[in-house]
């Protein structure tokens, strides 16, 4: 399940490099440099995501950034879900369902946070 997870994470991560437009256009407008923060989150991801691949103490610290990762991106899916009207090609209730599937995400990554 941690190679999976890793696999999980390093697509995501390159995701936002190769489209990041879809990531800039979730940002909450109160944060600053879109572009460069989904390109760092972007780098935390597949950093993370490889880090899950090595043994303790490595992977521990790469899970832990995962779970800061994802409880730090949580604001943007909110927002989201909240200004829903600008995303007319989703569904509201996928965009409110997120939020609550997050949290089994940051468990799985809080698994590997133990040695």
């Amino acid at each position: 399940m941690r190679l999976l997870l890793a696999i999980v994470f390093i697509a995501a991560g390159t995701l936002h490099f190769l489209i990041p437009q879809t990531y800039v256009r979730i940002m909450p407008p109160y944060l600053p440099a879109h572009l460069l923060l989904v390109h760092i989150s972007g780098l935390c991801e597949i950093f993370g995501g490889i880090g899950l691949l090595f043994n303790p103490p490595i992977r521990t610290l790469a899970a832990w950034g995962l779970v800061a990762l994802l409880v730090a991106v949580m604001p943007a899916n909110i927002y989201m879900a909240m200004d829903h009207a600008s995303y007319p090609s989703i569904p509201a209730w996928a965009l409110y369902l997120r939020l609550p599937l997050q949290l089994p995400l940051i468990g799985w990554a809080w698994l590997y946070t133990r040695r």
